[in-house]
């Protein structure tokens, strides 16, 4: 059987099925995410060398983060998906009835995972999808093969085809996806991709879920506590090789905090992936690929080329796919690596005489995913707030908004539509159905 035809298949079979999931009780689709659950742990070591082997990913004890981030959804949602389930009551002004909401699967929904964290990004959406009642159809990143191939793996274990199947391939399976008449799509990708998703989505007037980035800032002013910013960003830049929707993209602070942030965030670099003066590249990522190796060492040579100086690294391994931490000072505003995002190991550090000059910049650049703001000032923080948007903001701390369950996590506009986490992904994958009963 073709492609085609195995995908015809497969969604006519979801198709016929998704009336009879969306009967399912709590405690039935429970027994799904505890099922879910137990093939995820199975599986630990197999995601562990797959990520290993895609991204030259470091061994990572008590176990991948990937896989525990995954657990944890599984586990919030067995714990309150009775409570999500509740019809909702509403105040209404009729004296003759009641108004309540109920929340009814979307029906089949597609999932594309993305190539940067393959495992999570694919699996960890369905947990929603999945509590919901609906069925799914999940394509995992060909950038990635071996967490390509385990999280198929984990999906035929663990589900009936007719309740969430998956196919691997290209970028023709995934076209061949989007020709079918989804109920709701879910990307986590770029805006590119966003764009052709949505259009996709649009000649079946699906819902979307869209996932995608931007360029995240960190903004700090004097008040900022100094050791704090250091940290938090060094991390927020380095986490996954900078290959992460929410790493810092660019530092914006004033002209006198400059010099001194440079000097400790290099410390901390040298300390983190550095033995003497050597760099360690096993301490970390590496590029996913040939092209976006390219891609993010001609950001440093287009900054250079403009006049931008290299204060920290800029070494770039072709054979390995590895390129240091990277510190780019004055680096003019129209160069490629402050207008499109980096996914890589580079940091460009600006300064500013006012803030206000902070806040036209992140207009033009289109609405981040994450904004980091470092200030121990109140009124600081609430300028920013007033005078930005973006998908969450966290205060003193690098994305720490992402991982509270009980904040939803999205975008806006470029950086994504939709939301997810704990029961604003249940939320999400559910139709909010409005019932009016006259009594």
């Amino acid at each position: 059987m073709n492609m085609e035809s195995e995908i015809d298949r497969v969604f006519a079979l979801q198709q016929a099925h998704q009336w009879h999931l969306r009967t399912s009780t709590a405690e039935q689709r429970k027994d799904r995410l505890r099922r879910f659950r137990e093939v995820l742990v199975k599986y630990e070591e197999e995601i562990r060398n797959a990520l290993a082997s895609d991204l030259g990913r470091p061994a990572e004890e008590p176990m991948p983060f990937e896989l525990a981030v995954t657990l944890e959804d599984i586990d919030e949602a067995i714990e309150h998906l009775d409570e999500w389930m509740k019809p909702v009551p509403v105040q209404t002004s009729a004296p003759v009835g009641q108004a309540y909401m109920i929340y009814e699967p979307r029906g089949v929904v597609l999932v594309f995972g993305s190539w940067n964290f393959p495992i999570s990004l694919l699996l960890t959406p369905m947990v929603p999808m999945i509590a919901a009642g609906n069925c799914v159809i999940a394509k995992p990143n060909e950038l990635t093969p071996a967490s390509s191939a385990v999280a198929a793996k984990i999906i035929r274990e663990a589900f009936d085809e007719r309740e969430v199947a998956v196919f691997e391939g290209g970028v023709d399976v995934a076209n061949a996806l989007l020709e079918r008449p989804f109920d709701h799509i879910f990307l986590t990708g770029s805006p590119a991709v966003g764009k052709i998703v949505m259009a996709a989505a649009a000649r079946h007037l699906a819902s979307v879920t869209l996932e995608l980035g931007g360029k995240c800032p960190a903004i700090l002013d004097d008040s900022a506590n100094f050791d704090t910013a250091v940290s938090e960003i060094g991390m927020g830049r380095m986490t996954n090789n900078g290959q992460t929707c929410l790493c810092v993209d660019y530092v914006a602070l004033p002209e006198s905090l400059r010099d001194p942030f440079v000097e400790a965030l290099g410390n901390q670099w040298r300390d983190s992936f550095y033995d003497g003066e050597t760099f360690m590249a096993d301490r970390n990522s590496r590029m996913v690929n040939s092209r976006n190796f390219s891609r993010v060492k001609g950001y440093i040579d287009d900054a250079v080329a403009r006049g931008a100086r290299v204060a920290f690294g800029g070494n770039c391994d072709e054979e390995n796919l590895t390129i240091e931490p990277t510190i780019l000072l004055d680096t003019p505003l129209d160069a490629l690596v402050m207008q499109e995002e980096i996914f890589g190991p580079v940091l460009p550090i600006v300064t500013y005489r006012d803030v206000s000059e902070v806040y036209t910049f992140i207009r033009k650049s289109g609405k981040p995913l994450g904004m980091n703001i470092f200030s121990e000032r109140r009124d600081f923080i609430e300028d920013v707030l007033r005078n930005t948007s973006s998908g969450g903001v966290s205060v003193n701390g690098w994305a720490r908004n992402w991982p509270e369950s009980h904040l939803p996590f999205g975008g806006v506009n470029t950086s994504g539509t939709g939301r997810y986490h704990s029961i604003h992904g249940f939320r999400e994958l559910s139709h909010e159905r409005a019932v009016f009963e006259v009594i």
